[in-house]
């Protein structure tokens, strides 16, 4: 699938509404002490990313300096403000660290 058809695939599958509140969820209860909540729900966006991943056919690179961080973007467009979580700026530290590592190992 394109990036257009997975974003539009997410939101026809959950309305505008609840998109906001998963997000709004997270940010609350990442500055909260409510784990059990927050591992609930990053667990239903990672399975929703699960799908992303899935349906974009994404893989790791070989060239690891090309990294495709398109399945972020689409769970950005598809709920709001979530680039705000930990969940967001933790995936990207996971790619940033698979570039560093490859580079070492190659070097």
């Amino acid at each position: 699938m394109k990036k257009e058809e997975i974003i539009n695939s997410i939101k026809a599958q959950y309305p505008r509404e609840t998109r906001k509140q998963l997000v709004k969820t997270v940010l609350m209860h990442e500055k909260g002490t409510s784990m059990a909540v927050l591992k609930e729900t990053y667990m239903l966006i990672d399975r929703i990313f699960a799908y992303v991943l899935k349906e974009y056919n994404w893989s790791m690179p070989e060239n690891s300096k090309e990294w495709d961080h398109t399945p972020l973007e689409i769970m950005d467009a598809s709920f709001p403000k979530l680039s705000e979580t930990k969940w967001y700026k933790d995936q990207l530290l996971v790619a940033q660290n698979a570039i560093n590592i490859e580079m070492k190992e190659n070097r």
